[in-house]
Formats: structure tokens, sequence, C-alpha cells
């Protein structure tokens, strides 16, 4: 008799600015290596991948300056927040990636950190930066949206 939490994915962390800064081209769910306090702060909701990034560093892949908070009745047994943190990625799938970010100007950036059946996952985006036009048009394409979202529900009111 499982939870039902667990079969669903539950968010811990997400990195709107990565969609902002970035046209995010192929998504990866990648496996995290923790230690067990780290999974405990994780469970409480404890993490922050905004100024992480990803890299490659002989054909292993770590997430760098990943914060996961030190849990609190983890005493001795605490890591370093900032430590990097090693993603399980089978060989061809980092292969293939190193030769993308290698060849075409490519970067790795963390999108969103989650539990999917008890298990910690990182969703990693194969990405290539916006120039500071396409980022005006991110905001002026989102904007229309709300706009556009506005006017049907006034509409709806009326009748």
């Amino acid at each position: 008799m499982g939870k039902s939490s667990e079969s669903s994915n539950r968010l811990v962390a997400n990195n709107k600015k990565a969609y902002y800064d970035y046209f995010i081209e192929e998504k990866i769910e990648a496996g995290l290596v923790l230690h067990g306090t780290e999974v405990k702060s994780l469970r409480q909701g404890k993490c922050s991948i905004k100024e992480s990034y990803i890299q490659i560093q002989n054909g292993e892949v770590f997430a760098i300056n990943m914060n996961i908070t030190p849990y609190e009745k983890g005493n001795i047994f605490n890591k370093d927040p900032l430590r990097p943190k090693k993603l399980l990625l089978h060989k061809n799938e980092i292969s293939k990636l190193s030769g993308q970010i290698a060849t075409k100007g490519y970067t790795l950036v963390p999108l969103q950190v989650y539990f999917k059946q008890g298990k910690v996952k990182i969703e990693i985006g194969l990405a290539r930066g916006k120039k500071n036009y396409d980022k005006r048009e991110s905001i002026a394409k989102r904007d229309q949206e709300r706009q556009a979202q506005k006017e049907l529900k006034s509409r709806n009111l009326r009748f």
C-alpha cells in the first residue's frame, strides 16, 4: 500500500528564469545522487536551482551551485549545501549532450527538481541563450496572452 503522493510527481523547485533567459530545445530527466539528510531537506521543499548550472566533467554530469538547505535535525550528517551533485544519466545520453554542447554552442540548465515514485529527479534542458530582443518578444507575447485572457473574462461576465 503506497502513499498517493509517491505515485505522482511532487515539485520541489522550479527554475522559471531559465525559460526567460534561454530557448529550451530538449528536456531530459535525470536522477540525483544525494545523501540522506539532503533528501529529508528536499522533502521539506528546501532547494534552490536559480543560480545553478549543469557541467560535464570526465564523462560524468554534475549540478553545480544547486543549493539544498541543510536539514535542521541532521547535525553532523549534513553535507555542504553547494557541493556538486552528480546526475544519473546513461553513457549514450551523456555523449550526445556533450557533443551538442561542444559543436552547437548550447548549454545545460536545470529546469525543475521533483519526486517521482519516491525518487528525486531533476529535469535538465538543452538550452540556447536568448538575446535581449528575444526577451522583449517573450514579454510582449506574455502581455498579449494576459490581455486576451482579461478580455475573455470580461466578455463572460457580461453574459
